[in-house]
């Protein structure tokens, strides 16, 4: 049974920064696609940052350069590093293990206002 766990998600002004992990169980974690999604109230769900298992990135274009996705195998755990956030960066985050079966954890909630 893969399980997925966010934490660090909150509340914080514009022009701040959080830092989420996703903490996974499970002996494939290193070599899986970890993903980090979004979902605002009345929004579709949007890919947020992507890494694969070694270690390449990608981005959406609205995060690009402010965010960060790392992983440390060691620990079976994803972050996501999110600098000089804005209010259109209030949603809920959920992690991914990507592959034949995704997995999805039930999601952390950020908001950002002043």
């Amino acid at each position: 049974q893969v399980q997925l766990v966010e934490s660090g998600g909150g509340l914080v002004q514009p022009g701040g920064s959080l830092r989420l992990s996703c903490a996974t169980s499970g002996n494939i974690f290193s070599i899986s696609v970890m993903g980090w999604y979004r979902q605002a109230p009345g929004k579709q769900r949007e890919l947020v940052a992507r890494i694969s298992a070694g270690g390449n990135t990608n981005y959406a274009d609205s995060v690009r350069g402010r965010f960060t996705i790392s992983r440390d195998n060691a620990k079976n755990t994803v972050y996501l590093a999110m600098n000089s956030l804005k209010p259109e960066d209030t949603a809920t985050y959920y992690c991914v293990k990507s592959g034949a079966v995704d997995y999805w954890g039930k999601g952390t909630q950020v908001t950002v206002s002043s």
